[in-house]
């Protein structure tokens, strides 16, 4: 079957999909359309109904059933087009069968037809409204999809908003189709009662003032309290009962406890100290945790030394003799060590201390929701924030018990080159380290078992690295999942499958770098009852809580998102929400996020790219500046990669951005805070910038977006206006 025939159908499909919405809406609009040419409108009112209330009664008399059935297939019709009449209907309902009757007939009438035009906005218009504005609509999907029932319950017994805008703005929405019957059905049963109640007093009735008075509406306001009185008292409930079972301290030692003193950890207690708390920070092991000890720091010094090595061997491209620099790999690590001890004094207990931080070495365990034990010692705390960070993952494969493998954690002890060094994982630590050790002289093979290099990007993005790994000689197998290590006769294998055929890889080294997971274990959180999520990280809502509300997390054991800058950034709301969440709480906002790879070339991203962009259905144009084209890159000898910009269609409103090529992580900065603050591609055109400079791929990105947007009608009245004046 070819690929071809496939993309066919599928074009096919949306072709039928597409002409089914468009017949739905031509036979709803006819059949509204109908009702007014008809003047169907005047059976809806208050003179014909009682003009011919006896007809109708008698008909119920005689007919009972077949009354009952037509009059709920009609009402459920003008709901589900959302015809005007609703009311009259209502007070029809009391009027014809009475109100213990009517109450029943209107109340599921009203909730099926309800549902109805819910339904009918959602085929209709659901999709194309979550592509166009998906991103701007996220905040409120989540928390349609979290607390959907409460708000419709809300405006159901608050009538604030008529009730057919309220059927098809939730159309539009997440909600499920249970969830908005029920909370219709039972949303609306008091105005129902109110209104039927009313028609059987019928004769008293003129207008619909009659029946909806000051003191009524008051009464459905009050209704409409309601929910968000009983999720406060909800809230209440569920804290006392979980912190039932222990005992809280009259007074506490401290306002804050920290646990971890990596990237988050130091800056919750850093921002704890700055606004005058009682903090105290533990940490098991080395200050700065994984960043500064096997991290961001180590890794960035590798490279920059496997950067000026690879530099020196192609010196010919800038006029110069081809460098050969002898070197010994020994030496290279120790000034990673180096570099450690020069960045280690920005996260040491002594600097720490100095700001007032309490800093303890020790491993700390939480017996309950209020206390902390280190070494034997109890702190009490009003708040806690885990900052506990994560660890590699090794799969669990055969024979890997056999050998001392490598992770990133532990490649940093190494003082001897490997010569074959195979490296399973294709994402940014693996990608990092197999081109450093590459361009050392390790002999590299690269094993990932998906389908490209770094899969959460774009494939030609993913296929520039590629590209340039291919150029280093490193052997990059993709589609291979690792089975089993073998060992036989001191040679080492690590055996693959690949399109159900296995292959075996010899190396001396092997280095996973298979991805992070968070540490969960071993802090007392199993005892407390707060459990991992589905990747086995700390579960927490939208405020870092977990289910104790003062207990916050943040950084890797928590974040999808495992970078130094996503962690800092989570630890602010944990410690002000920890410090301030009596006042106010803030949710933490992921809506802007920027990261990078360390790759040569370096991959920087920020926002969609073109293939969440497709997953999750979102309009999207895309612009494209090919840095060959950049004089300050040409001029560096770094003429090669892209800024691929993504906007919304026909406007500068910017999706997202990445970038392939030279400076990539700091040419990314200008797009990040474009996007935090709403500015379009028109405003960074407009900006100057120096020349020359990488910085100025940004710009000439916006300027080829402008071109492809130009204002041909406008051009073409320039175009007349210069001819005339020309004479």
């Amino acid at each position: 079957m070819s690929a071809g025939s496939g993309v066919g159908r599928a074009l096919r499909g949306v072709r039928t999909k597409t002409l089914l919405r468009i017949f739905a809406a031509v036979v709803i609009i006819a059949l509204i359309a109908g009702f007014f040419v008809f003047d169907f409108g005047r059976f809806l009112s208050l003179d014909h109904l009682r003009a011919e209330r006896r007809q109708f009664v008698a008909a119920v008399a005689s007919h009972p059933l077949q009354s009952a059935l037509i009059y709920v297939a009609i009402y459920i019709v003008m709901a589900a087009l959302s015809l005007p009449g609703a009311g009259v209907a209502s007070l029809a309902g009391g009027a014809i069968f009475g109100l213990a009757a009517g109450t029943v007939l209107v109340s599921f009438s009203s909730a099926i037809g309800a549902t109805c035009a819910f339904l009918i906005a959602r085929y209709l218009f659901r999709d194309a409204v979550q592509r166009r504005f998906g991103t701007r609509l996220e905040r409120i999907n989540r928390g349609i999809e979290r607390d959907g029932a409460v708000y419709l319950l809300s405006l159901r017994l608050v009538p604030i908003f008529p009730f057919f805008i309220v059927n098809l703005v939730m159309g539009l929405t997440p909600i499920r189709t249970r969830t908005f019957y029920i909370a219709s059905q039972v949303g609306m049963l008091a105005g129902t009662v109110v209104y039927v109640n009313a028609g059987t007093q019928l004769a008293h009735i003129r207008t619909a003032a009659d029946i909806l008075s000051p003191s009524l509406l008051a009464s459905l306001a009050l209704l409409g309290v309601f929910p968000l009185f009983a999720r406060w008292m909800l809230g209440i409930y569920q804290r006392r009962r979980v912190y039932k079972p222990y005992a809280k301290p009259k007074r506490f030692d401290r306002n804050l406890v920290v646990i971890g003193a990596g990237s988050a950890g130091l800056i919750a207690a850093y921002i704890a100290a700055t606004v005058k708390a009682k903090v105290t920070l533990i940490e098991k092991d080395r200050m700065g945790g994984d960043c500064l000890n096997t991290g961001c720091v180590p890794s960035k010094a590798l490279i920059r030394s496997a950067r000026l090595l690879y530099d020196a061997g192609r010196a010919g491209r800038f006029g110069l003799a081809d460098m050969h620099p002898e070197f010994e790999f020994a030496d290279v690590m120790r000034r990673v060590e180096r570099t450690i001890a020069a960045v280690a004094p920005h996260d040491s207990a002594e600097r720490y201390t100095a700001l007032s931080v309490e800093c303890i070495h020790g491993e700390a365990r939480l017996i309950s929701p209020y206390e902390v034990v280190v070494d034997g010692r109890t702190l009490t705390t009003r708040s806690i924030v885990l900052a506990t960070g994560a660890h590699p993952i090794v799969p669990p494969l055969d024979g890997i018990d056999a050998i001392d493998y490598l992770t990133s954690d532990t490649v940093w002890n190494l003082r001897e080159l490997p010569q074959r060094l195979l490296v399973l994982g294709g994402g940014p630590i693996g990608c990092e380290l197999a081109q450093c050790f590459a361009r050392f002289g390790s002999q590299v093979t690269l094993i990932e078992m998906c389908v490209q290099l770094m899969p959460n990007e774009d494939p030609d993005i993913a296929e520039l690295v590629q590209q340039q790994f291919r150029r280093e000689n490193i052997d990059v197998r993709l589609e291979h999942k690792a089975k089993a290590i073998r060992v036989a006769d001191g040679v080492r294998q690590l055996v693959c499958e690949a399109g159900g055929h296995e292959t075996a890889f010899e190396f001396d080294r092997l280095l996973i770098a298979v991805g992070r997971r968070a540490n969960f274990a071993g802090f007392g959180l199993e005892e407390l009852g707060i459990t991992p999520d589905g990747r086995g990280a700390i579960d927490v809502n939208s405020r870092l809580q977990t289910r104790f509300p003062n207990i916050y997390a943040c950084g890797d054991a928590i974040s999808p998102y495992q970078f130094t800058h996503i962690a800092s950034h989570e630890a602010w709301y944990a410690s002000v929400n920890a410090l301030f969440g009596g006042l106010r709480k803030f949710a933490a906002d992921y809506s802007v996020i920027p990261w990078a790879t360390f790759t040569d070339p370096e991959i920087a991203r920020v926002g969609l790219n073109e293939t969440e962009a497709e997953q999750r259905g979102i309009a999207f144009e895309v612009t494209r500046y090919d840095l060959a084209e950049l004089d300050r890159a040409i001029t560096d000898e770094a003429a090669h990669g892209v800024v691929k910009v993504l906007t919304a269609p026909g406007k500068d409103k910017i999706l997202g951005v990445t970038i392939a090529g030279e400076r990539a992580g700091d040419l990314i900065a200008e797009f990040v805070l474009a996007m935090r603050n709403g500015l379009g591609l028109r405003k960074i055109m407009a900006t100057i910038h120096v020349y020359p400079t990488f910085a100025e791929a940004s710009k000439a990105a916006a300027g080829r977006w402008r071109a492809a947007h130009a204002p041909e009608r406008l051009l073409q009245f320039a175009e007349r206006y210069h001819a005339w004046r020309r004479g």
